[in-house]
Formats: structure tokens, C-alpha cells, sequence
């Protein structure tokens, strides 16, 4: 496991941060990003066509919008480790979720397009993360107001994507989680 990218403590990302963290088994971060990877791939892979733009209830994304929903916020969590890394003490704007999900065209494309717009970046992302120096994992920036550390940045892409697939799996899919 790279030390340098171990398990953030709560100190280092906003406690709203933790629902998300906690939900990421112990272990490699980078390793674990992959494994979801292939994971979260089956998952829509399994999803018929006319399932695509299904909203489990009214006001709630389709499960296309759920996927570029993860695009858009594994865009945004990278950038914000990536900048953190490159320049100490930082100060990114907050990511309005439901605004960029209402001006994002998502729930116009195919899902397997969505999805593999996801692949590629998370496979991008896992080689920028695994490349980073072994001194960028502690630095502090801020993000929407809070302060965040790039080691706790990873954790939180991967957590967000698990407490996403359970939603797909449990909402929208009718699935035991």
C-alpha cells in the first residue's frame, strides 16, 4: 500500500466527507479504485436499455444522470488532488451538484457511452494518483470552503462511487444490497 495515501483521519476533509470515506474498505486506495472499476462496469452493463432513464422517484436523477453525475464528481475530486498536490493552501470553489446535473445532457446519452466516459477517466485518474509524490499526499488546500488534504481526495471518489452503486443496485435496480 502507498503509506503516503492511507486512510485520511477526519482532520484531514469535512466531516460531511466521512459518510463517503467510511464506506471504502481498509487497503491500497489506488488498487481499490481499480476494482471498483471493473465493478461498477458490471453494474451497468446489467442495466436494460429501457431502464436507462429510469428515476426510482419524482425529482430524482435517471440513472444516466447518476452516471454523469459520478463523471462529473470524479472530475471535480481529481482536479481538486491534482491542484492540491501541484499548489500547497489552494482555494477551489464548491462542485452545486444539482445545478450541474440540471446543465449536463446526460439523460440525452446512452448509457454505455456515459459509462465509458467514466472508465477512461477513472483509469486516468488512478495513474495520476498513483504518480503523485510522496510529499503531495499531506498538502492542505481548500475546497468549497473546507479544508482538504490530496490523500483524503481518492478516498472520497471512491466512497462516493460505493454509496452510488448501492443506490443503483437498492433504487433503481430493485437489488439487495
Amino acid at each position: 500500500m502507498t503509506t503516503e495515501l492511507r486512510r485520511p483521519n477526519p482532520s484531514e476533509h469535512a466531516p460531511y466527507f466521512s459518510r463517503y470515506i467510511d464506506l471504502v474498505p481498509d487497503g491500497d486506495i489506488v488498487d481499490t479504485l481499480m476494482y471498483q472499476l471493473g465493478e461498477t462496469l458490471r453494474l451497468l452493463q446489467e442495466v436494460p436499455p429501457e431502464r436507462e432513464t429510469h428515476r426510482y422517484a419524482p425529482g430524482k436523477w435517471s440513472i444516466r444522470e447518476v452516471v454523469g453525475h459520478l463523471i462529473d464528481t470524479e472530475r471535480v475530486f481529481a482536479f481538486r488532488a491534482i491542484a492540491i498536490a501541484r499548489s500547497d493552501g489552494v482555494d477551489l470553489p464548491s462542485m452545486e451538484q444539482d445545478e450541474w446535473a440540471a446543465h449536463s445532457n446526460a439523460h440525452e446519452r446512452a448509457l454505455d457511452e456515459l459509462a465509458s466516459e467514466w472508465a477512461s477517466l477513472r483509469r486516468a485518474n488512478v495513474e495520476m494518483l498513483a504518480s503523485l509524490a510522496p510529499e503531495a499526499a499531506g498538502r492542505r488546500g481548500r475546497a468549497g470552503g473546507n479544508e482538504v488534504t490530496v490523500r483524503s481526495l481518492p478516498w472520497m471518489i471512491a466512497g462516493h462511487e460505493l454509496w452510488h452503486r448501492e443506490r443503483l443496485a437498492e433504487d433503481y435496480l430493485g437489488r439487495a444490497g
